[in-house]
């Protein structure tokens, strides 16, 4: 059987052609699938478990589905969708990951990664990750009534494409040092992740050994996943 990852959905009311292509990915592929990764940004903006919104309450109760239906779903925090938590977890059914973690696909020893750990040119940025990653920053957001937490959460949202658009490719990019550097660390020679917006696949070498770094692409104009069976995987792109 196949295992699938994707990432970078960015689920939102404005864009619903994106929710309804994920409804049907997960109606056909997912539930003959052996597992399902989702490596952070499912959704646009996440403020947390208490917010209603109908359209986010959608692709729960379609991912409730599938999870339901015996196919592991696994989810891994964003740098839209890190306020996601343990409620979110029990209404649907998946099973929250750390970021970076190594699990073992298909006889593969493979490292796991949203991604925007290593983009580490892009200082601002990360100053930014690491406070609203902070556990004490965000019980101090949950305090706050779900309006303010929308307003803040819309106000980021404009000021991260209003800074997107100046920033240098190669600083939005991972740099190729610290990937090198954590695929090191846990002793791997593939590592898959998304974040960028770039889907590849980068074979290089780590130590005079093959290595391979795996991206998926986002889902603003396609849909994008990788598929994992024992022959090996492939990158694809998922015309509307």
């Amino acid at each position: 059987m196949t295992t699938l990852f994707v990432s970078d959905l960015h689920i939102h009311e404005s864009q619903p052609e994106i929710g309804e292509q994920f409804a049907r990915f997960l109606k056909s592929e997912a539930l003959a699938a052996s597992a399902l990764y989702i490596l952070g940004d499912l959704f646009e903006s996440w403020v947390g478990d208490d917010d209603p919104n109908p359209h986010y309450a959608e692709t729960k109760k379609q991912l409730r589905t599938v999870s339901n239906a015996g196919v592991p779903v696994f989810f891994m925090h964003g740098n839209r969708d890190f306020m996601i938590g343990e409620q979110f977890a029990a209404q649907t059914g998946v099973c929250l990951l750390k970021d970076p973690v190594v699990l073992t696909i298909h006889g593969k020893q493979v490292l796991l990664s949203h991604g925007d750990a290593y983009c580490t040119d892009d200082h601002e940025y990360q100053a930014v990750r690491r406070m609203t990653r902070d556990p004490q920053w965000q019980a101090m957001m949950l305090q706050k009534s779900l309006e303010e937490r929308l307003a803040f959460a819309a106000q980021a949202r404009a000021d991260s494409i209003a800074k997107t658009g100046k920033l240098n490719d190669d600083i939005s990019d991972v740099n190729s040092d610290a990937i090198e550097n954590v695929m090191r660390e846990h002793a791997v020679s593939f590592m898959l992740h998304g974040h960028t917006h770039r889907p590849a696949v980068h074979r290089f070498e780590i130590e005079n050994e093959p290595a391979t770094r795996i991206v998926l692409g986002d889902w603003y104009d396609q849909g994008s996943a990788v598929r994992w069976g024992d022959d090996g995987f492939s990158l694809t792109e998922m015309p509307r």
